[in-house]
């Protein structure tokens, strides 16, 4: 089933995907302990706010494919690096869980959609999707947060992964005002 997933793309558009996902992961060890700053006061997971801008690469690779099975692939490729490589934050085996059901998620919301080309408020709510069920897995399967801190935490995961999708949208935006970009999405040469 994988194989036959992996087919649907181009050569470019795996690199693209395997980009993203790089880049997901990279930001990851950034953004994390900025975030605790904010939450470990107030008793909130620094995911929930972290997340939405690890989870926005996710956001940006459907924005720029725009086909189905984009989001569950950059997931996946993620789950392989945390889980292989002991990248920061692994949960072990279960990072398989907690990485691919976002780009599930988000994938089910394209498919929802059915339209080609994602306007604002697209990126907007797939943010929002992908960190909220990231947020919400990790919760239930690690913290098991009652039902107000978790209440409060999934809304903090929103408002982040809305930020993040919004962000996704203005870095997607300005790559499409760039003709390269462009010309090797539509597989032609760049001729300058």
């Amino acid at each position: 089933m994988l194989k036959r997933l992996v087919n649907k793309f181009s050569v470019f558009e795996i690199i693209v995907i395997a980009l993203m996902a790089t880049l997901g992961i990279a930001t990851k060890p950034v953004i994390v302990p900025l975030a605790h700053i904010i939450t470990g006061p107030l008793y909130i997971p620094g995911g929930a706010i972290a997340g939405g801008l690890y989870m926005m690469w996710i956001v940006l690779g459907m924005g720029l494919i725009r086909k189905i099975g984009v989001a569950t692939l950059i997931s996946i490729v993620q789950a392989i690096m945390v889980v292989s490589l002991g990248i920061y934050g692994t949960h072990g085996i279960i990072s398989f869980l907690t990485y691919i059901i976002p780009g599930l998620i988000v994938d089910s919301y394209m498919l929802m959609v059915k339209s080609k080309i994602f306007q604002k408020g697209d990126f907007f709510i797939a943010g929002i999707l992908a960190n909220v069920s990231g947020t919400f897995l990790v919760n239930v399967i690690f913290f098991r947060l009652p039902l107000i801190p978790l209440v409060l935490t999934l809304a903090t995961a929103s408002l982040s992964g809305g930020i993040g999708g919004l962000i996704a949208y203005g870095s997607y935006k300005q790559l499409r005002k760039n003709q390269v970009l462009e010309n090797l999405i539509n597989g032609r040469e760049y001729n300058e």
